[in-house]
């Protein structure tokens, strides 16, 4: 397998270190590591095999002879710099917001739709959002199985989809708590998130729903071809470091009994079965931090559902800045080889 050149475009926050080392863990073939950042991280070295590299300035000239872009930079920076890549030949996979829902680039989950990534004509291919990947890698295998048509969704996003500012900030309310002391200023969040929940991620549109909610709707259609897909969402903020939970509910074409999901969620790919009530084991964000598979559990008929309407509940945990961004990314890279 040929070595390429990879960039990594904001190599120094938490989702560009934690690409990093799943290019390391996954034995990707990196002949050359570029990794970039802003002005103020000009100096700054990343860790990689054993050594210290040294960033560069992001900058369009600082894409020659790259071959492949891993983006964990901001919608803004991605806009502007990322085509500037493609143009220069480099194929980019991008983890902003910046491309998700443009036609003529692909949005991927490699266990779902991983044939889209072949037809990438803007040199972009884009990760999902957090939340829609972690709660899509379960769906699939039973919409295969039995088509789905509905999805009730409540996520409980921890502080790590506001990045390494956000994880920070609940350890220091934390910390101020447990002296007694006020907690003051909560940034990045809109109220303390210590000890509480915030039912807010991202801006309200004007039917009420952010724009968290609505990436669940418009992301999901995409990703998994089904543009008829109905889905509400509410997305939650939630006291956790790391890892996101949500629980869901899918409605169903045909009939799909609790026993039959959980013969197709315990073999599909990238998850795994962990649903046993009699010993208290179902998944949880303490266990499934710093990991890459989607854990599932809760499986249960939906006992609202009407006569004749087929449709299961389940919980699933996993690791927002493994597979809900750094490793998605990584496993999108390596199909480019």
């Amino acid at each position: 397998m040929s070595e390429k050149t990879v960039a990594v475009l904001g190599a120094t926050g938490v989702v560009g270190q934690q690409m990093l080392q799943c290019l390391e863990e996954r034995s990707f073939p990196v002949g050359r590591l570029v990794p970039l950042a802003s002005e103020r991280s000009a100096g700054k070295t990343v860790r990689f095999a054993g050594e210290d590299v040294p960033c560069q300035v992001a900058c369009p000239e600082a894409f020659e002879g790259v071959d492949i872009v891993l983006g964990a930079a901001d919608d803004a920076t991605a806009r502007e710099l990322l085509p500037e890549a493609a143009r220069r030949g480099a194929v980019c996979v991008d983890n902003s917001h910046a491309f998700r829902l443009d036609p003529d680039v692909p949005l991927v989950v490699p266990e779902i739709n991983a044939a889209d990534i072949a037809n990438h004509p803007r040199g972009i291919i884009s990760n999902p959002n957090c939340a829609t990947i972690i709660g899509l890698v379960p769906v699939w295998p039973l919409h295969q199985a039995a088509g789905v048509k509905r999805l009730v969704v409540s996520t409980y996003q921890a502080a790590s989809g506001a990045g390494i500012a956000g994880m920070r900030e609940l350890e220091r309310e934390q910390r101020a708590l447990a002296a007694g002391e006020p907690v003051g200023e909560t940034a990045p969040f809109a109220y303390q998130l210590a000890e509480n929940l915030i039912p807010q991620i991202g801006g309200f549109n004007e039917e009420g729903y952010t724009s968290e909610e609505m990436k669940m709707l418009n992301e999901g259609r995409k990703i998994m071809h089904l543009p008829e897909l109905r889905v509400n969402c509410t997305c939650v903020r939630v006291p956790v470091v790391r890892s996101h939970s949500e629980s869901i509910t899918a409605e169903f074409e045909r009939p799909l009994s609790v026993g039959e999901a959980r013969e197709l969620l315990a073999a599909a790919p990238g998850v795994k079965l962990v649903d046993d009530p009699s010993a208290l084991r179902y998944p949880m964000p303490l266990e499934t931090s710093d990991q890459d598979l989607i854990w599932v559990g809760r499986l249960r008929r939906d006992l609202s559902a009407p006569e004749g309407v087929n449709a299961l509940t389940f919980w699933c945990c996993g690791d927002q800045i493994r597979k809900g961004a750094a490793t998605n990314a990584v496993q999108i890279a390596e199909y480019l080889l």
